[in-house]
C-alpha cells in the first residue's frame, strides 16, 4: 500500500524565491503544453503525443530566448508538470468514453499564477535526498529545514513540495508501507453518520459533532469583513487574505486531526466496520450544505477504509438506498415513512427505537449479511412465527375425501 506522509517545511527567504521560480516554470510548461494541444485540435491536426510535446515545450523551449529561464530549475519538475497534463487528458478521455467510473471529468484547464496553492513534484530521477542532519535536499533549491513529526517507514519514491493558501510549505512523501495486522478483535460495528451526532454506533454510543467550522464562524466573519474592505491589489489586501486563509487552515487541520483520532479508535476496537454509502455531493446541494461539508463525512470514511485495509480489518459500505431508518431491527417490519423530525418511534411488535441507533443496528446487520453472502454463507433470515395480528389468506383448495 502506498501512503503519503506530510511534513512542515521552513525554507529560507532565498529558498522561497527558488521555489517560487520552480512553481512558475512548472505552471508555464503545463500551460504551454495545453495551449499547443488546443491549437492543434482547432486546426484539425492530430493529437500531439506525449514525447513530441515534451520535446516542444521543454527541450526546444529552453533554446528560445523567451523560455531560456526554464533551465534554471530541475528538469524533473518540468517533466512532472507535463506528466500531470497527460494524466489529466487521459482521465478526460476515459470519462468521455465511459471507461472511467464516477462523476464526469472535465477537460484540463490553464493554471493561474494567482492560484493560492502551488505544487511541484520531485521523483527519484531528481536525486532528492534526506541529509544525515535531517534536511531535505532538493536540486537547485538547497537543503530545506523539515519538522519530522515521525519517521518514514521506507524510502520515499517521490516528494511533492506544496505551498498552501496560508503561505505554509509542506513536503508530501510517497512511501510504500506494509500491512500491519492488529490483534483480532471480537466486536463488529455499524455506523450511522448524521448531523445532530456525527456518528451513532450500533452499540448505542453517540459521537458528538464537533462543528469546527461553526465554532470558528465569528473569527472567520471578522477576517472576511476586514478583507472585503481592503483595496484590490494592495499590500493590505494581500495581508488580509492571508489572515482569512490561516483561519480556514486551522479549521481544516483540526477537522483532519479529529477524524484521524476517531477513525483510529474505531479500527483498533472492531474487527469489522460497516457504514452507509452516503451521497455527500448530493447532500452538499441542499439547504444543509454548510453543515454537511463541515462534518467531513467523506474524509472520515476514507480514513476508515485505508486503515481497515492496512490493519487487517473488514470494511464495507452499505447501499445508500437501504432503508436503515425505517426498518425495525427487532422484527424486520418496514415503516411506510419516517420524516426527519421523528427521532424515536415504536414498532407494531412493541419495540421502541431511537432512530439513529436503530439505523446503525440495521447497517451492522446488512453488512454482516453481505459479508456472509460473499463468503458463500446463508443470508436469508431464519423462519419466525407470524404475529397474531398479521394478515393472511385462507386456502381455497377443495377438500378431498378418502375414496
Amino acid at each position: 500500500m502506498r501512503l503519503r506522509y506530510n511534513f512542515r517545511l521552513y525554507p529560507t527567504p532565498g529558498q522561497r524565491q527558488a521555489l517560487a521560480r520552480a512553481f512558475g516554470c512548472a505552471r508555464t510548461v503545463f500551460n504551454d503544453g495545453l495551449r499547443m494541444r488546443q491549437d492543434a485540435r482547432e486546426q484539425g491536426m492530430p493529437y500531439i503525443s506525449d514525447g513530441d510535446l515534451s520535446k516542444r515545450v521543454i527541450t526546444q523551449a529552453k533554446t528560445m530566448l523567451e523560455r531560456s529561464w526554464l533551465g534554471e530549475v530541475s528538469a524533473v519538475v518540468l517533466q512532472q508538470a507535463l506528466a500531470d497534463l497527460n494524466s489529466a487528458y487521459r482521465n478526460f478521455f476515459a470519462s468521455v468514453t465511459g471507461m472511467r467510473k464516477g462523476p464526469k471529468v472535465a477537460a484540463p484547464r490553464f493554471r493561474s499564477r494567482k492560484d493560492h496553492r502551488q505544487a511541484i513534484r520531485f521523483t527519484k530521477n531528481a536525486r532528492f535526498a534526506i541529509t544525515p542532519g535531517g534536511m531535505l535536499r532538493l536540486p537547485k533549491i538547497g537543503d530545506v529545514s523539515v519538522v519530522w513529526s515521525r519517521s518514514l517507514p521506507s524510502e520515499p519514491s517521490s516528494v511533492t513540495v506544496i505551498k498552501d493558501a496560508a503561505g505554509r510549505y509542506f513536503a508530501s512523501f510517497v512511501v510504500e508501507v506494509t500491512d500491519e495486522p492488529s490483534p483480532e478483535a471480537t466486536a463488529e460495528i455499524g455506523i450511522d453518520l448524521g448531523l445532530a451526532h456525527f456518528a451513532v454506533l450500533s452499540d448505542g454510543r453517540k459521537v458528538d459533532n464537533p462543528r469546527l467550522l461553526r465554532r470558528a464562524e465569528r473569527r472567520l466573519r471578522k477576517a472576511q469583513k476586514s478583507l472585503s474592505r481592503k483595496e484590490k491589489g494592495s499590500a493590505n489586501r494581500r495581508k488580509a487574505r492571508g489572515v482569512v486563509a490561516r483561519a480556514h487552515a486551522r479549521v481544516t487541520d483540526a477537522r483532519r486531526d479529529w477524524a484521524h483520532k476517531l477513525s483510529t479508535q474505531i479500527i483498533r476496537d472492531n474487527q469489522a466496520v460497516y457504514v452507509e454509502n452516503l451521497s455527500v455531493s448530493g447532500l452538499g446541494r441542499t439547504r444543509l450544505a454548510k453543515s454537511v461539508h463541515d462534518a467531513g463525512w467523506s474524509q472520515f470514511v476514507s480514513m476508515l477504509e485505508y486503515k481497515a485495509k492496512r490493519y487487517g480489518r473488514t470494511f464495507a459500505r452499505i447501499d445508500r438506498w437501504f432503508p436503515s431508518s425505517k426498518l425495525c431491527s427487532a422484527c424486520g417490519a418496514l415503516a411506510d415513512k419516517m420524516p426527519l423530525n421523528v427521532r424515536a418511534w415504536e414498532c407494531a411488535c412493541g419495540a421502541s427505537h431511537d432512530r439513529d441507533v436503530n439505523a446503525a443496528i440495521n447497517i451492522l446487520a446488512a453488512g454482516r449479511a453481505e459479508r456472509l453472502n460473499a463468503c458463500g454463507g446463508t443470508v436469508r433470515p431464519d423462519p419466525a412465527l407470524a404475529r397474531p395480528d398479521e394478515a393472511g389468506t385462507r386456502s381455497k383448495l377443495p377438500a378431498f375425501s378418502a375414496a
